[in-house]
C-alpha cells in the first residue's frame, strides 16, 4: 500500500528468536571491530545518566535518583543513534570517520523529530512520577535522603502502592516508547522517509513479530539494571 506521500511504505517481515540473537551477535562483533567508539558513546551516556542523578541529589531530591534513572534509559534509542549509523557505514563498507557520521545525522532533520518524541516521553514519565508522589504519599511528599524514601515506599501501603502504580506506569510508557523506536532510528538512517511514517513502521514490526520483539525489550531492560547496579549499590 502507497503512502500519502506516494512513496512506498516499508515492508515490514516476520523475525523470530534466532533473529534477534543474530542481531545481538552483529552489534557485539561491530564493538569488537570499533571498541573505542563504543566505549565513548556509552561512557557519555552513563555519565550524563550519572550526571542528573548527582544533581538531584544536589538540589535535595535525592528520592527523585530511581524514577530519574528509570526515565533517562527512555532517551537511550537517541542515544544510540550514532552507534546505528556507525554499524551502517560498517556493513557497507564505508569509512568510519565521526566528522562524516555527525554531518549524516545533521543531514536528517526527521531524527531531531525522533528526539522530541523520546525527550518527550522522558517528560511525560517525570511528571506522573511527581502526580503519583502527590496522590499516594502526600501532595508534598519530600525526603532527606534515598533511605529515608526507600524506607516509605517498602514499609507502608501508600508507598507499596506507589511503587507498584510506578513501576506499572513506566513499563508502560517503555513499552511505547520501545515500539515506536526499535526501528524507526535505523529506518530514518536507511530510506528518505518522515519520523511518522517511520514510527508506524516500527508498530508494525513488534505487533507483526511480538514475541521476538518482547524478547529484545527484555534483554534490553536486564542489561540496562545490571549495568546500573554498581553505582546505584554505593549511591
Amino acid at each position: 500500500m502507497a503512502s500519502v506521500s506516494g512513496k512506498q511504505d516499508p515492508v515490514v517481515l516476520r523475525i523470530g528468536a534466532a533473529d534477534v540473537i543474530d542481531a545481538l551477535g552483529k552489534g557485539l562483533r561491530d564493538f569488537q571491530a570499533m571498541p573505542l567508539y563504543g566505549l565513548a558513546i556509552g561512557g557519555f551516556y552513563a555519565t550524563g545518566g550519572i550526571a542528573i542523578v548527582l544533581c538531584a541529589t544536589f538540589f535535595g531530591m535525592s528520592y527523585l535518583a530511581y524514577p530519574l534513572a528509570a526515565g533517562f534509559a527512555l532517551v537511550a534509542p537517541f542515544a544510540a543513534i550514532l552507534l546505528y549509523e556507525m554499524s551502517r557505514r560498517r556493513e557497507a563498507g564505508a569509512p568510519i570517520k565521526l566528522g562524516d557520521i555527525i554531518k549524516t545525522l545533521r543531514g536528517r532533520s526527521e531524527i531531531g523529530w525522533m528526539a522530541f518524541v523520546t525527550l518527550f516521553i522522558f517528560i511525560m514519565w517525570m511528571y506522573q512520577v511527581r502526580l503519583l508522589m502527590a496522590i499516594l504519599l502526600g501532595l508534598n511528599a519530600s525526603f532527606s535522603s534515598v533511605r529515608e524514601f526507600l524506607n516509605v515506599v517498602l514499609t507502608t501501603n501508600e508507598g507499596l502502592l506507589f511503587l507498584a502504580a510506578g513501576n506499572i506506569d513506566g513499563a508502560v510508557l517503555s513499552l511505547i516508547l520501545f515500539s515506536l523506536t526499535v526501528v524507526s532510528f535505523p529506518l530514518l538512517l536507511e530510506r528518505d522517509v518522515d519520523f511518522v511514517t517511520a514510527m508506524i513502521t516500527s508498530i508494525r514490526a513488534v505487533a507483526t513479530s511480538p514475541a521476538p520483539m518482547i524478547g529484545w525489550a527484555a534483554v534490553i531492560v536486564v542489561l540496562l539494571i545490571v549495568s546500573a547496579m554498581p553505582f546505584f549499590s554505593v549511591f
